[in-house]
C-alpha cells in the first residue's frame, strides 16, 4: 500500500501525518513517537510504502485553525483506519465527543452498548491504540474519578489539549491554613 508522509509543526511538537492517495488521514502521530507510527502502520496495513509529500492544504489549514482556537476545525477532516471492529467503533465514537468536553471510559463503553463494567478496560485499550492523534480525540477520555490517566503521546500533551479546549476545570486549591506563632 502506498501512503504519503508529511511533516508538520504544532505547538506540541512536530507531527507526522500519513494520508492516502485521496488525501484521507490514515495516521497522525508526534515525531518523537515515530516508532509507534511505523509499528501501527505495519499492524494495520502490512507492507507500506511511505512517500514523503507536502501535507494536503485542507489538513494543514484545519490543524492551524484548531491550534488557533477554532476547536471544531478538525471535525470535517476525513479519516480511515484499519483495526478490529471494536477499535473502529471506539474511534468513531471518539469523533462524536465535542471539543471542550470529556467523557469517561465507562460512559464510552455504555454508549457503545456494553453493560459489563469491565468493558471499560477494552474500550481503554482501543482508545490507547488510536492511530490518529488530535483528529480522533482520544485525549477527551478520562478516568471516572477525573484523573487524566494515560495518553499514548504523553500526559503533558493530553493536559495541554484539554486546557486548550477549555475542558479542564480549575484545579481545586488545597485549603490554606495560616501558620500562627505558637500553633
Amino acid at each position: 500500500m502506498k501512503l504519503f508522509l508529511s511533516h508538520l509543526d504544532s505547538p506540541l511538537g512536530d507531527l507526522l501525518l500519513v494520508t492516502d492517495a485521496r488525501q484521507v488521514v490514515r495516521a497522525l502521530d508526534f515525531a518523537d513517537h515515530k516508532a509507534r507510527l511505523h509499528r501501527g502502520l505495519r499492524e494495520h496495513y502490512g507492507a507500506v510504502e511511505l512517500v514523503e509529500a507536502p501535507a494536503p492544504a485542507e489538513i494543514t489549514d484545519a490543524l492551524a485553525r484548531y491550534f488557533g482556537g477554532e476547536l471544531g476545525a478538525l471535525n470535517g477532516l476525513r479519516t480511515a483506519t484499519a483495526g478490529s471492529e471494536l477499535q473502529r467503533r471506539v474511534w468513531a465514537a471518539l469523533r462524536r465527543i465535542p471539543a471542550g468536553t470529556t467523557t469517561t471510559y465507562g460512559k464510552l463503553a455504555r454508549e457503545l452498548g456494553f453493560d459489563d463494567p469491565r468493558a471499560a478496560i477494552d474500550v481503554g485499550a482501543a482508545n490507547g491504540a488510536n492511530p490518529i492523534a488530535l483528529i480522533v480525540p482520544c485525549h477527551r477520555v478520562i478516568a471516572s474519578n477525573g484523573d487524566l490517566k494515560g495518553y499514548a503521546w504523553g500526559l503533558h500533551r493530553k493536559r495541554w489539549l484539554l486546557a486548550h479546549e477549555k475542558a479542564l476545570g480549575p484545579k481545586e486549591e488545597a485549603p490554606r491554613t495560616a501558620l500562627l506563632p505558637g500553633f
